[in-house]
């Protein structure tokens, strides 16, 4: 009997994987443990292990969005007969995999072209098929530009509602009830010229994720402007002699570490919540957003209360890079009671963020800019000041704890020593 390999569950809030590259060409022998594919979540990219010996058969094609639990490929015995593939319902392809060859480590290369010089999946191919949609005209967006279930069925969206099925009402990953049915948006704009961009596995995570966490947590806001010259000033201190060691620190590093110093001393707000109960942490696990293309990733650095500055800022480089790369691991996004969103090196100014569930606030950080404030001498005087915004779940987090922490937050970046110790 073949042994079925399935997409597997890596990751608490995973639905789907998407398969990136294969590292055994189909008909070529694997051992068990041995690297089988890469895939990659809405969090991260990842390699997959033979969960047994075999040979590789029926594999899905790069690109392939699969469910977990789902199979993706089997492994069959020496001799065993091959038929077609155990599952149905999900149709096998060609895969971006070298011919089998004696090397134990082939290199992923393109698939070949089809006869009419395409490159198209076997199931995009029989979509268009069944709704006459001719591929030359399909823009593929899959590896190498090729044409995958997703472009067919984007292009079909595109049709005369007459000539294709219309879609009903709430469908689609990121419709809700209160939502108009995609059909209706497109008949809105008929006669305009528009692109449209299929969504992928991370966007519609995020629009998911963060529809629900908007709908479902009561959101408040608590703003602050931080004086942060002082800050300023050390940090460029310190980094004339950190220089000789290749170390830079940043001004996001300092905020990353007067946020965990601050849950130190605020302990009742750094905390999650678990339905019916509140966890309250013992240590300041933070994520950080770290923008990259079609999305956003959450990377956590835990223990930053423990941490000095110089460890904060090699490990928050280290992450933004495998972020940067899709090579985030699972492990790299999951748990932090407490975010921290800074788009301050973008121009912005001051901004309200969403509450990342189940975490308890999380804080948008705006521009540096120079002001005119009134110091306590009443004097007028210039100063460098940034706009803090803390978001808080006010389900584990009242307004005054939750100023109590903006409070600590200020403190540490407006007094910036205490954050050296």
């Amino acid at each position: 009997m073949p042994v079925e390999v399935i997409m597997p569950k890596v990751d608490m809030d995973m639905a789907t994987g998407t398969v990136m590259v294969w590292h055994i060409a189909e008909g070529a022998k694997v051992e068990r443990g041995e690297p089988l594919l890469d895939i990659e979540t809405d969090k991260a990219a990842m390699e997959i292990e033979a969960p047994h010996s075999g040979i590789l058969r029926h594999p899905l094609a790069v690109g392939s969005e699969v469910p977990i639990g789902k199979a993706i490929a089997w492994l069959y015995a020496e001799g065993e007969v091959v038929g077609p593939t155990p599952n149905e319902t999900v149709p096998p392809t060609d895969v971006s995999v070298p011919a089998a060859s004696p090397d134990p480590a082939p290199k992923a290369t393109a698939p070949a072209a089809s006869d009419d010089g395409l490159r198209a999946t076997p199931l995009a191919r029989k979509i268009a098929a069944e709704n006459g949609i001719d591929l030359v005209g399909v823009r593929g967006t899959g590896p190498r530009g090729r044409i995958c279930k997703a472009d067919v069925l984007a292009a079909k969206g595109k049709l005369p509602f007459s000539a294709a099925e219309p879609m009903p009402a709430g469908t689609g990953p990121s419709a809700s009830p209160a939502e108009p049915a995609a059909h209706t948006i497109l008949q809105m704009f008929q006669g305009r010229d528009y692109e449209e961009v299929t969504l992928d596995g991370m966007r519609r995570t995020v629009a998911t994720r963060l529809t629900e966490a908007k709908q479902t947590i009561p959101h408040f806001y608590l703003r602050r402007e931080v004086e942060v010259d002082a800050l300023l000033a050390l940090r460029g201190e310190v980094n004339e002699g950190l220089a000789p060691r290749g170390i830079r620190l940043t001004v996001n590093d300092f905020i990353i570490r007067a946020c965990a110093v601050a849950l130190q001393r605020v302990p009742e707000a750094n905390a999650a919540w678990a339905g019916d109960r509140i966890l309250h942490f013992a240590r300041s696990d933070l994520s950080v957003a770290v923008a990259v293309k079609g999305g956003i990733f959450t990377p956590v650095i835990r223990d930053a209360d423990l941490k000095p500055l110089s460890a904060i800022s090699a490990e928050m480089k280290a992450l933004g890079m495998k972020a940067r790369d899709r090579k985030l691991m699972p492990v790299d996004c999951t748990g932090g009671a407490f975010s921290i969103s800074n788009l301050g090196m973008f121009g912005v100014d001051e901004f309200d963020a969403i509450v990342n569930p189940p975490q308890g606030a999380i804080l948008a950080v705006g521009a540096g800019r120079k002001r005119m404030v009134v110091g306590e001498d009443e004097e007028a005087r210039a100063a460098t000041t940034m706009r803090l915004t803390l978001s808080v779940d006010h389900r584990m987090i009242d307004g005054a704890l939750g100023a109590d922490l903006l409070g600590a937050i200020v403190a540490g970046l407006e007094r910036p020593m205490a954050l050296l110790g």
